[in-house]
């Protein structure tokens, strides 16, 4: 829902102003997902709004649930046919994380991530991000559970899309609203400077993570081409900037690919970059899926890897994949009905 325009139609209409609180709290919080569900309301208005402007930004077309049980993704049409897709991961502990896409399509190109394959068509609006919380929020309270954490992680660049990701940032922590906390929210960038650097100066305490995946230069640069843009070093100095600003943990997450950044010399590398804060720096090592252009690094190796840099001195998980059989995890999202 445009929560703005609900607002100034309501203004428009010289409706009391306790009916915009009304519909607000019926979106966000009761999670009702229809004009006809706004009870509080007379069925006249009701019909009347529904014929001013939609409840939802977003269409389901699809919904997947993994084999596992611990993740679902969402395939959604905006209102002008663009697609996108969204995935809830659901983990033991009860803590249910909604991984959200910030554009259309992205124009990155990361040689790992179908994402950058599709090409990039828009950005998406503020609303159409929340309402991607909103529709697995509902899709939880179905199956006893609710959203806790909100990762920026899906289609797109959230940084080539500032302001409208702030804005979405804010409507999930609006505490008359969705009152999601702020810390429980993540941005990841593949490394956009001016993004990090803005970010630092929020007064929302939410987390940055960056999409690393190799410290060293040629090797990030044939993987990931925004290295030609913003070298690591201009990276680095960022990273540094808002971890001394804002005195919050910086994710880095890193995709091993066979052959490419899994060997000694890539971790020595990364225990170099990260080891001079590592404080406040760690390293989220990540199982490559399969999009037909890398192979993935072996389970053994993977540790391998992640035990080197434990020896190095840097705090580092490997973090555990979901959704691989919907095709929900890290890389994967495409929207093939496009």
């Amino acid at each position: 829902m445009d929560l703005v325009r609900l607002g100034t139609t309501l203004r428009d209409r010289k409706e009391p102003a306790f009916r915009f609180g009304q519909a607000k709290k019926a979106f966000t919080v009761d999670l009702v997902d229809s004009w006809e569900g706004l009870t509080t309301w007379s069925k006249t208005l009701r019909a009347d709004m529904a014929e001013e402007m939609s409840w939802d930004e977003l269409t389901v077309l699809e919904t997947l649930e993994g084999k596992a049980g611990d993740a679902v993704k969402f395939l959604f049409a905006c209102e002008d046919g663009a697609k996108i897709e969204t995935v809830v991961m659901r983990h033991e502990d009860d803590r249910n994380t909604v991984c959200v896409s910030s554009q259309v399509g992205c124009p990155m190109k990361c040689a790992f991530c179908a994402t950058g394959a599709m090409g990039f068509t828009r950005n998406l609006t503020a609303e159409e991000i929340f309402d991607q919380v909103i529709h697995a929020a509902r899709w939880l309270e179905k199956h006893g559970g609710k959203v806790t954490n909100v990762v920026y992680m899906g289609m797109g660049e959230p940084m080539h899309n500032y302001d409208e990701v702030m804005r979405s940032v804010r409507l999930l922590n609006d505490g008359e609203g969705f009152s999601l906390g702020a810390r429980h929210i993540s941005i990841s960038t593949c490394g956009i400077v001016a993004g990090i650097l803005k970010l630092a100066e929020e007064p929302e305490q939410v987390n940055l993570a960056v999409s690393l995946h190799s410290a060293v230069p040629a090797t990030r640069t044939r993987i990931m081409p925004v290295n030609e843009v913003y070298p690591i070093d201009s990276l680095m100095k960022a990273v540094a900037t808002y971890a001394e600003k804002t005195n919050r943990k910086v994710f880095f997450e890193y995709l091993l690919l066979d052959g490419i950044n899994d060997t000694k010399k890539e971790a020595a590398a990364l225990v170099k970059l990260m080891i001079k804060n590592k404080r406040l720096y760690h390293a989220n090592v990540i199982k490559y899926h399969d999009t037909h252009v890398f192979t993935p690094t072996p389970r053994d190796r993977r540790l391998q890897f992640v035990t080197w840099l434990h020896e190095g001195g840097i705090p580092a998980t490997a973090r555990r994949s979901f959704g691989e059989d919907i095709h929900a995890a890290c890389g994967q999202l495409a929207t093939e009905k496009r």
